[in-house]
């Protein structure tokens, strides 16, 4: 029964046999409220008039019944199953008139077409709200300026006949970098695989279906994160080495330049790469232990061929691994051959390019 103060819609069934089969015959019809029948799964209640109603309200109730076509059955005492006619009544109150729903409605939400600022606006929000985040750009901070200042005061505290003149100042932030890399290219990869992990890839795409859009956002948003706290931290160390070893000599501008916003162009593509993994392999493990390997092993198994045959791929590994040149950027080598200048930043692009360039195709194919 739905009942209001108004008016109440009473459901009344009754059985008649037909052709030896039980019939049920459903009569819905408006009674007043007073005397409506309140139903429960496990009792029946009658709800009485109000007080101070007296019979009127009863008669009224009687005469709609009678209206809508139920008489009692004096022999049985229950409503007639023999089906009358109804007497034309006006519609309810309660019953919507033709047209829309809600007319004259305007949603206070605006609608407008997504683009991929909103992307970008998205993953800034979880990129700075999960705390593996904050521990890992700190870890990295430590590290790079950390390891860069102490290397720095320990030769400027021990100083030797002819010790740092000529050599180049910001030489010495070499080492903090090269460790802190290795907190770039894990959040690189857990800023995609970790979605994979937790299965928060599938809202993140419910809410943009544009898988590509994602992908973008995620590159992006990492990109400048990654730079920004490696140019600053870079430049910090930057600047306290050279006021430290006062008897270096003074970098020129493009060893400044290559030093601050070469070598933090480096890394955040590196770091961009490991996302890139991370979205290709979708395991965070995985694509950590990769990225660690493509960064360590050419150099280490490099230094284990002892053989003259091999002294052609020795040479190419030394050349081309990471290590050597990140120290590109800092006007040392290990070799005397191989990239240099600004030839490592290119080298970094095109592979990041490249590895992209898969994680869109397979983002685009596989399920995720």
């Amino acid at each position: 029964t739905k009942a209001t103060r108004k008016n109440t819609t009473a459901f009344a069934a009754s059985t008649r046999p037909r052709d030896g089969q039980a019939t049920i015959v459903v009569r819905i019809m408006p009674v007043p409220y007073s005397e409506a029948v309140v139903i429960t799964p496990s009792v029946m209640t009658h709800r009485t008039a109000p007080r101070g109603s007296g019979r009127r309200s009863a008669g009224v109730g009687a005469a709609r019944r009678r209206a809508a076509g139920f008489r009692p059955d004096h022999d049985r005492g229950r409503p007639m199953s023999t089906p009358q006619n109804p007497a034309p009544q006006a519609a309810p109150a309660w019953q919507a008139a033709p047209g829309p729903s809600y007319p004259g409605y305007t949603s206070p939400i605006p609608v407008v077409r997504t683009h991929l600022g909103n992307a970008v606006a998205s993953e800034w929000t979880k990129i700075r709200s999960v705390r593996s985040t904050m521990w890992t750009l700190g870890v990295f901070v430590l590290l790079v300026v950390g390891i860069g200042l102490l290397t720095a005061a320990v030769v400027a505290a021990n100083p030797t006949e002819g010790g740092t003149d000529g050599e180049n100042p910001l030489a010495f932030g070499f080492f903090g970098l090269l460790l802190g890399s290795i907190c770039v290219i894990t959040l690189g990869v857990m800023t995609t695989a970790s979605e994979y992990g937790t299965g928060m890839i599938r809202t993140t795409m419910v809410a943009c279906p544009s898988r590509g859009r994602v992908l973008a956002a995620k590159a992006v948003v990492f990109f400048l994160v990654a730079f920004v706290v490696t140019l600053v931290s870079c430049l910090f160390v930057a600047l306290v080495d050279v006021a430290l070893l006062t008897d270096a000599r003074d970098p020129s501008t493009g060893e400044w330049l290559k030093g601050t916003v070469g070598v933090s162009l480096y890394i955040a593509l590196l770091g961009l790469l490991s996302l890139a993994m991370g979205s290709i392999i979708r395991h965070s493990a995985g694509a950590i232990t990769i990225m660690i390997g493509l960064v360590l092993a050419p150099l280490v198994i490099a230094l284990f061929m002892f053989s003259s045959s091999l002294e052609d791929l020795r040479e190419a590994l030394f050349e081309y691994s990471i290590p050597n040149q990140m120290s590109v950027f800092y006007s040392t080598s290990l070799t005397e051959t191989g990239p240099a200048g600004w030839d490592p930043l290119w080298i970094a692009l095109g592979v990041t390019a490249v590895a992209l360039g898969g994680a869109f195709a397979l983002l685009e194919k596989r399920d995720v």
